[in-house]
Protein backbone atom coordinates (compact mmCIF):
# COMPACT_ATOMS: atom_id res chain seq x y z
CA UNK A 1 0.00 0.00 0.00
CA UNK A 2 1.08 3.34 -0.92
CA UNK A 3 1.79 5.83 1.72
CA UNK A 4 -1.55 8.05 -0.18
CA UNK A 5 -3.24 5.43 0.25
CA UNK A 6 -2.78 4.54 4.27
CA UNK A 7 -3.78 8.52 4.50
CA UNK A 8 -6.69 8.01 2.84
CA UNK A 9 -7.77 4.59 5.16
CA UNK A 10 -6.29 6.17 8.23
CA UNK A 11 -8.33 9.32 7.31
CA UNK A 12 -11.47 7.08 6.41
CA UNK A 13 -11.43 5.33 10.06
CA UNK A 14 -11.90 7.99 11.92
CA UNK A 15 -14.92 9.37 12.89
CA UNK A 16 -16.97 11.96 10.20
CA UNK A 17 -16.06 15.38 10.63
CA UNK A 18 -15.54 19.00 8.16
CA UNK A 19 -11.65 18.28 8.88
CA UNK A 20 -11.63 14.74 8.09
CA UNK A 21 -13.31 15.57 5.01
CA UNK A 22 -11.25 18.60 4.13
CA UNK A 23 -8.24 16.08 4.39
CA UNK A 24 -9.37 13.25 2.34
CA UNK A 25 -10.80 16.18 -0.24
CA UNK A 26 -7.21 17.08 -0.71
CA UNK A 27 -5.78 13.79 -1.01
CA UNK A 28 -8.31 12.91 -4.16
CA UNK A 29 -7.33 16.21 -5.24
CA UNK A 30 -3.96 15.59 -4.87
CA UNK A 31 -1.92 13.01 -5.34
CA UNK A 32 0.85 14.45 -4.41
CA UNK A 33 -0.79 16.14 -1.24
CA UNK A 34 1.58 14.13 1.67
CA UNK A 35 4.44 15.96 -0.03
CA UNK A 36 6.23 19.14 1.31
CA UNK A 37 6.00 20.72 -2.37
CA UNK A 38 2.49 20.15 -2.47
CA UNK A 39 1.21 24.02 -1.99
CA UNK A 40 -0.62 25.50 -0.93
CA UNK A 41 -1.28 22.58 1.37
CA UNK A 42 -0.04 19.42 2.29
CA UNK A 43 -0.58 16.69 5.02
CA UNK A 44 1.51 16.59 7.82
CA UNK A 45 2.10 14.18 10.31
CA UNK A 46 2.26 14.91 14.41
CA UNK A 47 2.73 13.18 17.60
CA UNK A 48 1.85 14.60 21.64
CA UNK A 49 3.88 12.10 24.05
CA UNK A 50 2.22 11.86 26.66
CA UNK A 51 3.93 10.02 30.38
CA UNK A 52 3.04 6.50 31.16
CA UNK A 53 0.79 8.21 33.80
CA UNK A 54 -1.01 10.53 31.61
CA UNK A 55 0.33 13.72 33.94
CA UNK A 56 2.73 15.27 31.43
CA UNK A 57 3.62 15.75 28.16
CA UNK A 58 6.79 16.41 26.14
CA UNK A 59 6.24 19.73 24.00
CA UNK A 60 9.15 20.74 21.72
CA UNK A 61 9.96 24.33 21.43
CA UNK A 62 10.35 25.11 17.44
CA UNK A 63 12.99 26.76 16.35
CA UNK A 64 11.49 28.98 13.74
CA UNK A 65 8.06 29.47 15.12
CA UNK A 66 9.47 29.40 18.50
CA UNK A 67 6.18 28.15 20.02
CA UNK A 68 5.58 25.08 21.71
CA UNK A 69 4.50 22.29 19.55
CA UNK A 70 3.95 18.29 20.00
CA UNK A 71 6.58 16.76 17.85
CA UNK A 72 6.09 16.53 13.97
CA UNK A 73 6.70 17.81 10.31
CA UNK A 74 6.53 16.61 7.03
CA UNK A 75 6.02 13.20 5.42
CA UNK A 76 9.15 11.49 4.05
CA UNK A 77 9.78 9.45 0.51
CA UNK A 78 10.78 6.59 3.22
CA UNK A 79 7.77 6.85 4.84
CA UNK A 80 5.20 4.26 3.89
CA UNK A 81 2.15 5.04 6.34
CA UNK A 82 0.98 8.34 8.16
CA UNK A 83 1.42 6.44 11.61
CA UNK A 84 5.09 5.59 10.89
CA UNK A 85 5.61 9.16 9.80
CA UNK A 86 4.17 10.66 12.96
CA UNK A 87 6.26 7.98 15.21
CA UNK A 88 9.48 8.94 13.08
CA UNK A 89 9.44 12.39 13.35
CA UNK A 90 8.79 11.97 17.98
CA UNK A 91 11.68 9.52 17.78
CA UNK A 92 13.82 11.92 15.77
CA UNK A 93 12.87 14.77 18.06
CA UNK A 94 12.55 14.09 21.48
CA UNK A 95 15.49 11.41 21.64
CA UNK A 96 13.03 8.87 23.62
CA UNK A 97 13.11 5.23 22.66
CA UNK A 98 10.52 2.51 22.70
CA UNK A 99 7.28 4.81 22.85
CA UNK A 100 3.87 3.17 21.96
CA UNK A 101 1.96 4.78 19.13
CA UNK A 102 -1.69 4.57 19.18
CA UNK A 103 -2.95 3.34 15.54
CA UNK A 104 -5.32 5.64 14.28
CA UNK A 105 -4.84 9.99 15.01
CA UNK A 106 -6.44 11.31 18.00
CA UNK A 107 -6.77 14.88 16.32
CA UNK A 108 -6.72 17.06 13.09
CA UNK A 109 -5.81 20.51 12.96
CA UNK A 110 -5.28 23.09 9.69
CA UNK A 111 -3.00 25.54 10.44
CA UNK A 112 -1.31 28.32 8.20
CA UNK A 113 2.53 27.93 8.11
CA UNK A 114 3.99 31.30 6.84
CA UNK A 115 7.61 29.62 6.50
CA UNK A 116 7.04 26.58 4.78
CA UNK A 117 9.12 26.35 1.85
CA UNK A 118 6.07 25.83 -0.39
CA UNK A 119 5.34 29.36 0.04
CA UNK A 120 3.92 32.05 3.00
CA UNK A 121 0.15 31.07 2.14
CA UNK A 122 0.74 27.15 2.95
CA UNK A 123 -1.56 25.20 5.17
CA UNK A 124 -0.50 22.00 6.96
CA UNK A 125 -3.39 19.62 7.66
CA UNK A 126 -2.02 17.90 10.40
CA UNK A 127 -3.02 14.56 11.36
CA UNK A 128 -2.21 14.00 14.86
CA UNK A 129 -1.48 10.61 17.07
CA UNK A 130 -0.69 9.76 20.13
CA UNK A 131 2.43 7.77 22.39
CA UNK A 132 3.30 7.21 25.53
CA UNK A 133 6.50 7.61 26.93
CA UNK A 134 7.67 4.00 28.42
CA UNK A 135 7.52 4.27 32.21
CA UNK A 136 10.92 4.35 33.14
CA UNK A 137 11.43 7.37 31.21
CA UNK A 138 12.42 10.19 33.97
CA UNK A 139 10.24 12.87 33.45
CA UNK A 140 12.83 15.49 35.36
CA UNK A 141 15.52 14.67 32.42
CA UNK A 142 16.44 17.01 29.89
CA UNK A 143 15.79 15.11 26.57
CA UNK A 144 17.13 15.76 23.32
CA UNK A 145 17.05 18.51 21.73
CA UNK A 146 16.75 18.52 17.86
CA UNK A 147 18.54 20.53 15.47
CA UNK A 148 14.60 21.82 14.40
CA UNK A 149 13.96 22.43 17.73
CA UNK A 150 15.51 25.17 20.78
CA UNK A 151 14.09 23.14 23.35
CA UNK A 152 12.41 19.90 24.61
CA UNK A 153 10.52 20.07 27.69
CA UNK A 154 7.57 17.75 30.17
CA UNK A 155 5.24 19.48 30.82
CA UNK A 156 2.65 18.87 33.82
CA UNK A 157 -0.82 18.45 32.09
CA UNK A 158 -2.10 21.15 33.61
CA UNK A 159 0.10 23.78 32.97
CA UNK A 160 1.55 23.44 28.92
CA UNK A 161 2.12 26.23 27.47
CA UNK A 162 0.78 26.85 23.77
CA UNK A 163 -2.38 28.07 22.40
CA UNK A 164 -5.84 26.17 22.06
CA UNK A 165 -4.91 24.12 19.73
CA UNK A 166 -2.58 22.44 21.78
CA UNK A 167 -5.20 22.52 24.53
CA UNK A 168 -7.76 20.77 22.20
CA UNK A 169 -4.90 18.09 21.30
CA UNK A 170 -4.04 17.19 24.78
CA UNK A 171 -8.01 17.16 25.50
CA UNK A 172 -8.43 14.12 22.68
CA UNK A 173 -4.97 12.85 24.75
CA UNK A 174 -7.07 12.60 27.58
CA UNK A 175 -9.97 11.39 26.55
CA UNK A 176 -8.43 8.66 24.72
CA UNK A 177 -6.50 7.37 27.34
CA UNK A 178 -9.40 7.54 29.78
CA UNK A 179 -11.34 5.25 27.32
CA UNK A 180 -9.03 2.57 26.80
CA UNK A 181 -8.71 2.53 30.81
Amino acid sequence: MSLHADAVATLTAMPASALRERFLTHLIRHPDGLSRTCGPDHITASTLVLSADHSQVLLTLHAKARQWFQFGGHCEPEDQTLSGAALREALEESGLEHLRLLPLPIHLDEHAVPFCAAGPDTHHLDVRFLALAPADVRLQSSPQVSPESLDVRWWPINDVPGDESISALIDAALATVSHQA
